[in-house]
């Protein structure tokens, strides 16, 4: 079957890997150039500070739900069609946003966002895993990697340049020449593959549970900030979470189909890693989400600057994975994943000393560095360490999974951490009391990441996994989330 595959090294493979890293691209691009731009949308939207998380977890909210099911949906109705449909989608909601006259419209067209992403995003991946021969689709997926962390990486430019001359729209206008283009070389040079075996409904039921028990615990840990755990909608909002949560475990168990096997959470290595996505991403989405607002609004740094100023964790991720990951073949993942959790603590514990008037290069940089070199040691065994802990049909929904995990993690802290800071309401605008509460929203991921590494220590054994279960090792910012994996690209 590989040899009727496409071959890398011919012009039709380079289209093919053009266009799959042009569609995650822009959705790489658009979330690293939204949060710089949140100051300035909640300016001219009057956005307080539930209105800015709700701008980030509008998007993330669809993309956690539905990055599961997605797969399943380009497997039935064909990878290319489902990724084309999923580039279009993002386009036209980011046309939404661009135009918004009001924070309610802006939100829709984040949620919208969510659902192209969601479809796009594990799209692009089966279609480099089902068009190249074997031989070369670990390179393949090498360089789309590769291609993607440049997005992520140019992102805070692009974005942090066109809000500062003024036109914070521009960042979401910019996805609908890139849309085009990628929809254009996909559709003349892209294959069509489907899973002719898939069988079995989809879990529409399972998606819409997870939908409304990710909705109603964001929304009523956001509304919390503001008017408390004893008003009424926020204990209904809280209570449909817990409902919906509840009903989406049972369907699950219950389902010949499920889109989340729970017996994929039997091995405690696997159910360790994913307890360490949790908090790792929690502490990670929060802190990112918070840092750049910060700089902007406490240092009065240009959106440029703020967003460049996390630049080196990119860098750093991007040439040390490698690294990393061949680190963790030859000892183990225990301690890599038990180190790595900790330096990000302390990171976060550094970066209580920037201050108004503190230089970048002796309290931001230091702090950035050592939560980079943080995530260096974790995110490569990690993903190894999901792959390795379950079967070989499994392995696909395992790194779903996980990065589903991952998203949902930073969706649910983005809505909690700051409320729990007391960052609510105007606060963000007030550079005293967003003072105070940064650190404590930086205490609080500090005490998160830290556990991720105890949490590592006691589910992961004394070694990783047996050698022939091991993923080769991709370099990736995998800032969002744990890179999306397959088993055919993981020998």
């Amino acid at each position: 079957m590989s040899d009727e595959r496409i071959a890398l090294g011919t012009a039709r493979g380079r289209w093919v890997l053009a266009a799959t890293a042009l569609g995650s691209g822009m959705a790489f691009l658009d979330g690293t150039v939204v949060n710089v731009a949140l100051p300035a949308m909640g300016s001219d939207l009057n956005a307080d500070m539930a209105g800015l998380q709700w701008i980030v977890n509008g998007y993330m909210l669809m993309l956690a739900s539905l990055v599961l099911l997605s797969g399943s949906l380009g497997d039935r109705l064909g990878r290319r069609r489902t990724f084309v449909a999923g580039v279009i989608w993002f386009a036209a909601a980011s046309v939404v946003c661009a135009i918004a006259p009001n924070l309610e419209v802006m939100i829709a067209g984040r949620v919208l966002q969510g659902i192209g992403g969601a479809l796009l995003t594990p799209g692009s991946l089966a279609i480099l895993q089902t068009s190249f021969q074997h031989s070369d689709r670990g390179k393949a997926v090498g360089t789309w990697s590769g291609l993607t962390s440049v997005a992520a990486a140019v992102g805070p430019f692009v974005g942090g340049t066109l809000v500062d001359i003024g036109y914070w729209q521009l960042i979401f206008l910019i996805n609908v020449p890139l849309a085009l283009v990628t929809v254009l070389v996909t559709l003349r040079h892209v294959p069509e593959t489907r899973d002719e075996t898939a069988a079995g409904k989809l879990d529409l039921t399972g998606a819409v549970l997870a939908t409304v028990g990710l909705a109603g615990l964001t929304y009523g840990l956001i509304s919390a900030g503001d008017h408390g755990f004893g008003d009424a909608p926020v204990l209904i909002s809280l209570a449909v979470g817990v409902v919906a949560f509840a009903a989406f475990v049972e369907v699950e168990r219950r389902s010949s189909h499920p889109m989340l096997p729970p017996s994929i959470f039997a091995n405690t290595r696997f159910t360790g890693a994913n307890l360490v996505t949790v908090v790792v991403y929690g502490a990670l989405g929060t802190a990112t989400f918070l840092v750049v607002v910060y700089l902007q609004t406490v240092l009065h740094y240009s959106a440029l600057w703020a967003g460049a100023s996390l630049l080196p964790m990119t860098i750093l991720m991007f040439t040390l994975s490698g690294y990393a990951g061949g680190l963790a073949d030859r000892i183990g993942a225990r301690i890599p994943m038990t180190v790595g959790p900790l330096l990000m603590a302390g990171g976060f514990l550094l970066m209580l000393r920037i201050d108004s008037g503190s230089s970048y290069y002796s309290t931001v940089l230091p702090a950035v560095v050592l939560l980079g070199l943080g995530l260096v040691s974790t995110v490569a065994p990690l993903t190894a360490t999901v792959l390795s802990s379950v079967d070989d049909h499994h392995a696909g929904i395992a790194s779903g999974v996980n990065n589903a995990v991952a998203r949902s993690a930073q969706l649910m802290a983005v809505a909690a951490i700051p409320m729990a800071a007391g960052i609510t309401g105007d606060t963000y605008r007030d550079a005293l009391a967003f003072h105070k509460g940064f650190g404590r929203a930086l205490w609080i991921a500090a005490v998160l990441a830290a556990a991720g590494g105890v949490i590592a220590w006691v589910t992961l054994g004394e070694r990783g996994a047996p050698r022939q279960h091991l993923v080769r090792h991709h370099r990736h910012c995998a800032l969002e989330a744990p890179p999306l994996a397959d088993r055919e690209n993981a020998r």
